[in-house]
Protein backbone atom coordinates (compact mmCIF):
# COMPACT_ATOMS: atom_id res chain seq x y z
CA UNK A 1 0.00 0.00 0.00
CA UNK A 2 1.68 3.37 -1.02
CA UNK A 3 1.86 6.34 1.57
CA UNK A 4 -0.53 8.11 0.19
CA UNK A 5 -3.15 5.44 0.11
CA UNK A 6 -2.35 4.72 3.76
CA UNK A 7 -2.18 8.47 4.71
CA UNK A 8 -5.63 9.31 2.88
CA UNK A 9 -6.81 6.36 4.99
CA UNK A 10 -5.81 7.55 8.39
CA UNK A 11 -7.30 11.41 7.04
CA UNK A 12 -10.59 9.85 6.01
CA UNK A 13 -11.28 7.78 9.63
CA UNK A 14 -10.64 10.83 10.99
CA UNK A 15 -13.13 12.81 8.68
CA UNK A 16 -15.65 10.05 8.79
CA UNK A 17 -15.48 9.76 12.42
CA UNK A 18 -15.84 13.66 13.13
CA UNK A 19 -18.73 14.32 10.40
CA UNK A 20 -20.93 11.13 11.34
CA UNK A 21 -21.16 12.12 15.00
CA UNK A 22 -23.52 15.41 13.43
CA UNK A 23 -25.18 13.51 10.89
CA UNK A 24 -22.67 14.12 7.98
CA UNK A 25 -20.83 11.96 5.77
CA UNK A 26 -17.54 13.91 5.42
CA UNK A 27 -17.57 14.56 1.78
CA UNK A 28 -15.95 17.86 2.59
CA UNK A 29 -13.31 16.06 4.85
CA UNK A 30 -12.28 14.03 1.83
CA UNK A 31 -12.24 16.49 -0.20
CA UNK A 32 -9.85 18.55 1.70
CA UNK A 33 -7.54 15.21 2.41
CA UNK A 34 -7.67 14.55 -0.90
CA UNK A 35 -6.58 18.27 -2.10
CA UNK A 36 -3.76 18.26 0.44
CA UNK A 37 -2.20 15.10 -1.17
CA UNK A 38 -2.71 17.25 -4.58
CA UNK A 39 -5.10 14.31 -6.09
CA UNK A 40 -6.65 15.07 -9.49
CA UNK A 41 -9.99 17.18 -9.96
CA UNK A 42 -11.35 14.64 -11.97
CA UNK A 43 -10.96 11.71 -9.48
CA UNK A 44 -11.89 13.48 -5.95
CA UNK A 45 -15.73 14.51 -6.90
CA UNK A 46 -16.70 10.78 -7.88
CA UNK A 47 -14.22 9.38 -5.05
CA UNK A 48 -16.05 11.47 -2.39
CA UNK A 49 -19.61 10.45 -3.95
CA UNK A 50 -18.82 6.70 -3.30
CA UNK A 51 -17.54 6.89 0.22
CA UNK A 52 -19.90 8.86 1.13
CA UNK A 53 -22.73 6.54 0.18
CA UNK A 54 -21.10 4.42 2.57
CA UNK A 55 -21.04 6.78 5.58
CA UNK A 56 -24.48 8.34 5.23
CA UNK A 57 -25.79 4.65 5.09
CA UNK A 58 -24.12 3.77 8.10
CA UNK A 59 -25.56 7.20 10.12
CA UNK A 60 -28.75 7.25 8.69
CA UNK A 61 -29.24 3.70 10.27
CA UNK A 62 -28.13 4.66 13.90
CA UNK A 63 -29.98 7.74 13.76
CA UNK A 64 -33.57 6.52 12.42
CA UNK A 65 -33.01 3.48 15.05
CA UNK A 66 -32.74 5.96 17.77
CA UNK A 67 -35.67 7.82 16.42
CA UNK A 68 -34.18 11.05 15.45
CA UNK A 69 -35.42 11.43 11.93
CA UNK A 70 -38.84 13.38 10.95
CA UNK A 71 -40.47 12.40 7.27
CA UNK A 72 -42.25 15.70 7.58
CA UNK A 73 -38.96 17.45 6.58
CA UNK A 74 -37.20 14.68 4.55
CA UNK A 75 -39.74 14.15 2.24
CA UNK A 76 -39.84 17.29 0.68
CA UNK A 77 -36.16 18.15 0.88
CA UNK A 78 -35.26 15.43 -1.01
CA UNK A 79 -38.08 15.85 -4.01
CA UNK A 80 -36.28 19.21 -4.78
CA UNK A 81 -32.72 18.09 -4.20
CA UNK A 82 -32.45 14.25 -5.94
CA UNK A 83 -33.43 15.96 -9.16
CA UNK A 84 -31.25 18.74 -9.47
CA UNK A 85 -28.02 16.76 -7.54
CA UNK A 86 -28.31 14.23 -10.15
CA UNK A 87 -27.54 17.32 -13.08
CA UNK A 88 -25.18 18.47 -10.74
CA UNK A 89 -23.38 15.43 -10.98
CA UNK A 90 -23.48 15.21 -14.96
CA UNK A 91 -21.89 18.92 -15.15
CA UNK A 92 -17.93 18.95 -15.56
CA UNK A 93 -16.59 22.13 -14.46
CA UNK A 94 -13.14 23.23 -16.09
CA UNK A 95 -10.46 22.20 -13.63
CA UNK A 96 -9.78 25.68 -12.26
CA UNK A 97 -13.82 26.69 -11.50
CA UNK A 98 -13.97 23.00 -9.65
CA UNK A 99 -11.15 24.05 -7.30
CA UNK A 100 -12.54 27.14 -6.31
CA UNK A 101 -15.49 25.76 -6.08
CA UNK A 102 -14.64 23.05 -4.02
CA UNK A 103 -12.53 25.37 -1.98
CA UNK A 104 -15.76 28.08 -0.67
CA UNK A 105 -17.70 25.15 0.13
CA UNK A 106 -14.82 23.96 2.28
CA UNK A 107 -14.38 27.44 3.46
CA UNK A 108 -18.00 27.50 4.35
CA UNK A 109 -18.07 24.18 5.81
CA UNK A 110 -14.86 24.95 8.41
CA UNK A 111 -16.84 28.14 9.32
CA UNK A 112 -19.98 26.12 10.35
CA UNK A 113 -17.71 23.63 11.87
CA UNK A 114 -15.91 26.39 13.85
CA UNK A 115 -19.14 28.34 14.78
CA UNK A 116 -21.22 24.90 16.45
CA UNK A 117 -18.00 23.65 17.93
CA UNK A 118 -18.97 24.84 21.31
CA UNK A 119 -22.58 23.70 21.39
CA UNK A 120 -21.45 20.80 19.95
CA UNK A 121 -21.48 19.35 23.61
CA UNK A 122 -25.40 20.55 24.00
CA UNK A 123 -26.51 18.97 21.03
CA UNK A 124 -29.92 16.94 21.74
CA UNK A 125 -31.35 19.73 23.74
CA UNK A 126 -34.66 19.75 21.86
CA UNK A 127 -36.95 23.11 21.27
CA UNK A 128 -39.60 24.06 19.65
CA UNK A 129 -40.15 23.10 15.88
CA UNK A 130 -42.00 24.92 13.36
CA UNK A 131 -44.26 23.86 10.60
CA UNK A 132 -42.23 22.94 7.52
CA UNK A 133 -43.70 24.96 4.30
CA UNK A 134 -43.50 22.49 1.53
CA UNK A 135 -43.05 24.69 -1.62
CA UNK A 136 -40.29 26.36 0.52
CA UNK A 137 -38.55 22.98 1.80
CA UNK A 138 -38.77 22.02 -2.24
CA UNK A 139 -36.91 25.16 -3.43
CA UNK A 140 -34.36 24.91 -0.61
CA UNK A 141 -33.62 21.52 -1.81
CA UNK A 142 -33.30 21.89 -5.41
CA UNK A 143 -30.70 24.55 -4.65
CA UNK A 144 -28.20 22.64 -2.35
CA UNK A 145 -29.02 19.28 -4.20
CA UNK A 146 -26.91 21.16 -7.42
CA UNK A 147 -24.47 22.73 -5.67
CA UNK A 148 -24.10 18.89 -4.07
CA UNK A 149 -24.00 17.42 -7.59
CA UNK A 150 -21.64 19.86 -9.04
CA UNK A 151 -19.04 19.62 -5.91
CA UNK A 152 -19.24 16.09 -4.98
CA UNK A 153 -20.88 16.47 -1.68
CA UNK A 154 -23.93 15.80 -0.35
CA UNK A 155 -24.94 19.43 0.94
CA UNK A 156 -24.99 18.65 4.57
CA UNK A 157 -22.49 21.59 5.84
CA UNK A 158 -25.76 23.93 3.95
CA UNK A 159 -28.88 21.93 5.34
CA UNK A 160 -28.24 21.36 9.07
CA UNK A 161 -27.42 25.18 9.88
CA UNK A 162 -30.72 26.12 7.15
CA UNK A 163 -32.86 23.42 9.63
CA UNK A 164 -31.47 24.61 12.92
CA UNK A 165 -32.19 28.51 11.78
CA UNK A 166 -35.74 27.92 10.88
CA UNK A 167 -36.33 25.83 13.58
CA UNK A 168 -37.77 22.68 11.69
CA UNK A 169 -35.71 20.66 13.56
CA UNK A 170 -34.57 20.13 16.84
CA UNK A 171 -30.50 19.06 16.68
CA UNK A 172 -30.97 15.78 16.98
CA UNK A 173 -33.22 14.88 14.02
CA UNK A 174 -31.18 17.64 12.34
CA UNK A 175 -28.51 14.86 12.23
CA UNK A 176 -31.16 12.49 11.05
CA UNK A 177 -32.76 14.16 8.37
CA UNK A 178 -29.55 15.12 6.91
CA UNK A 179 -27.78 11.72 7.06
CA UNK A 180 -30.67 10.35 4.81
CA UNK A 181 -30.35 14.08 3.22
CA UNK A 182 -26.97 13.11 2.00
CA UNK A 183 -27.31 9.80 1.22
CA UNK A 184 -29.92 10.62 -1.44
CA UNK A 185 -28.00 13.07 -2.87
CA UNK A 186 -24.62 11.24 -3.16
CA UNK A 187 -26.52 8.70 -4.92
CA UNK A 188 -27.91 10.97 -7.02
CA UNK A 189 -24.62 12.91 -8.05
CA UNK A 190 -22.90 9.25 -8.54
CA UNK A 191 -25.26 8.32 -10.92
CA UNK A 192 -25.19 11.84 -12.65
CA UNK A 193 -21.38 11.12 -12.92
CA UNK A 194 -21.33 7.88 -14.51
CA UNK A 195 -19.73 8.79 -17.46
CA UNK A 196 -16.54 9.83 -15.73
CA UNK A 197 -16.55 6.65 -13.34
CA UNK A 198 -13.19 5.71 -15.10
CA UNK A 199 -11.78 8.33 -12.99
CA UNK A 200 -12.18 6.34 -9.60
CA UNK A 201 -8.61 5.01 -8.37
CA UNK A 202 -7.82 1.93 -8.43
CA UNK A 203 -10.17 -1.13 -6.57
CA UNK A 204 -7.60 -1.85 -4.04
CA UNK A 205 -7.33 1.94 -3.01
CA UNK A 206 -10.77 2.28 -2.78
CA UNK A 207 -11.44 -0.61 -0.56
CA UNK A 208 -9.08 0.67 1.68
CA UNK A 209 -10.55 3.89 2.13
CA UNK A 210 -13.94 2.06 2.07
CA UNK A 211 -13.34 0.51 5.30
CA UNK A 212 -11.35 3.39 6.93
CA UNK A 213 -14.66 5.33 6.46
CA UNK A 214 -16.79 2.22 7.37
CA UNK A 215 -15.09 2.21 10.98
CA UNK A 216 -15.17 5.87 11.31
CA UNK A 217 -18.88 5.98 10.50
CA UNK A 218 -19.92 3.60 13.08
CA UNK A 219 -17.43 5.22 15.15
CA UNK A 220 -18.84 8.50 14.85
CA UNK A 221 -22.33 7.80 14.29
CA UNK A 222 -22.73 5.72 17.62
CA UNK A 223 -20.64 8.85 19.38
CA UNK A 224 -23.49 11.15 18.00
CA UNK A 225 -26.24 9.04 19.01
CA UNK A 226 -24.48 9.30 22.67
CA UNK A 227 -24.14 12.94 22.61
CA UNK A 228 -20.44 12.72 23.33
CA UNK A 229 -18.52 16.24 22.82
CA UNK A 230 -16.31 16.55 20.03
CA UNK A 231 -16.01 20.32 19.85
CA UNK A 232 -12.11 20.23 20.10
CA UNK A 233 -11.79 18.15 17.37
CA UNK A 234 -14.45 19.86 14.78
CA UNK A 235 -12.15 22.64 15.57
CA UNK A 236 -9.12 21.27 14.65
CA UNK A 237 -10.61 19.79 11.33
CA UNK A 238 -12.36 23.63 10.46
CA UNK A 239 -7.95 24.53 10.29
CA UNK A 240 -7.89 21.36 8.02
CA UNK A 241 -10.67 22.23 5.82
CA UNK A 242 -9.43 25.83 5.84
CA UNK A 243 -5.90 25.21 4.96
CA UNK A 244 -6.86 22.59 2.06
CA UNK A 245 -9.09 25.45 0.87
CA UNK A 246 -6.72 27.48 0.73
CA UNK A 247 -4.23 25.51 -1.24
CA UNK A 248 -7.20 24.81 -4.08
CA UNK A 249 -8.03 28.45 -4.43
CA UNK A 250 -4.70 29.68 -4.35
CA UNK A 251 -3.06 27.22 -6.64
Amino acid sequence: MSGDVALLAVLFFGAATLYSSVGHAGASGYLAAMALIGMAPDAMRPTALVLNILVASLATQRFARAGHFAWPVFLPLVAGSVPLAFVGGALVLPGRVYKVAVGVMLLLGAVQLWRTARRANGAGTDGTTQRVPVAAAVACGAVIGLLAGLTGTGGGIFLSPILLALGWCDMRKTAGVSAAFILANSIAGLLGTGVHLEALPEATSLAVWALAVGAGGVLGSNLGSKRLGVHVLRRLLAVVLVVAASKLILT
